[in-house]
């Protein structure tokens, strides 16, 4: 009878190899996981990188979303409160301007015109998380400066006009800020230019023709404003609905990115099965031969 001289070799590769098979698949079992690094399954692996990378965009624009969606909501209430403040002034201006009030009257209506301008002139230079609301792309740059040295008084807007966007994972662009001077205006124009003027004509202790045609002027400004607010509020309603649906998109990835990686219970628990009776056989014909172990056949 000839006798295997690689018989004690090829033994101690099959022990090693139901080890492995052992290990690698008790390891399957307990993660859950069939692919854990490029060599298990190079397709798979590519795959689920690849779907991570989408995974990863989807998150980033739910997170820039969110923050931005809290800036609009910060924006939009500070223009509501402007609105109130400047249907307040028109209603002074309206009062101020029907020719039946004296001097005082007037003066006192002034006061209150400056009040409700120097209070939208704060609100203009709202400020959120350290950026100025309305300074278009100069969030750093306190955007409007008042200069009550003239007559009527004049705002300056240190600001620029940038239009800012944040681009969502589908490709659209989503206005995300609103500049001052388009809402505010500047120098003499704009609902700040119109209260100045305002503020003037009453000062002056007489109301006629000006202050008349000075009401409807911050009647059109507040008008151009409330236009530029509905384009904010439709930038927010657009930043939440893509947020939403980047939120589920998300959520369909990693459903898909599990199933290339994730290994099948049933499957793997049979396979360990199988290499635990193998790797017993082998352990048997060791034991058969009366030998504790391989190394007593390397010696």
């Amino acid at each position: 009878m000839r006798v295997d001289p690689n018989f004690v070799t090829n033994l101690s590769g099959a022990l090693d190899q139901s080890q492995s098979v052992e290990t690698s698949l008790t390891a399957q079992l307990s993660s859950g996981l069939r692919v854990t690094s490029l060599a298990d399954d190079p397709v798979a692996a590519a795959q689920a990188s690849m779907i991570g990378s989408e995974i990863a965009q989807q998150d980033n624009y739910v997170q820039t979303a969110s923050s931005d969606s809290s800036m609009l909501q910060v924006t939009d209430s500070t223009l509501g409160e402007v609105v109130t403040q400047l249907t307040s002034a028109l209603t002074l201006a309206v009062q101020g301007s029907n020719g039946t009030l004296n001097a005082a009257n007037l003066s006192t209506i002034a006061q209150q015109l400056t009040g409700i301008r120097d209070q939208v002139l704060s609100l203009a230079n709202t400020s959120y998380q350290g950026n100025y609301s309305f300074a278009g792309s100069q969030g750093s740059t306190k955007p409007f400066t008042l200069d009550t040295s003239t007559s009527p008084a004049t705002v300056s807007y240190v600001g620029d006009t940038n239009v800012q966007y944040v681009t969502t994972p589908a490709g659209q662009k989503i206005q995300v800020n609103l500049p001052g001077s388009a809402i505010f205006g500047t120098g003499s124009a704009g609902v700040l230019g119109a209260l100045n003027q305002l503020i003037a004509d009453f000062s002056s202790g007489t109301a006629g023709p000006t202050s008349v045609a000075d009401t409807s002027v911050l009647t059109t400004a507040l008008g151009q404003l409330s236009d530029q607010r509905s384009i904010l509020d439709s930038s927010l309603s657009r930043l939440q609905a893509t947020s939403t649906y980047a939120q589920t998109e998300e959520a369909h990835l990693k459903v898909q990115q599990s199933t290339l990686v994730a290994s099948d219970t049933a499957t793997v628990a049979t396979q360990l099965n199988s290499a635990e009776v193998q790797n017993q056989a082998l352990m048997s014909v060791m034991s058969a031969l009366g030998k504790n172990d391989l190394f007593d056949y390397l010696q």
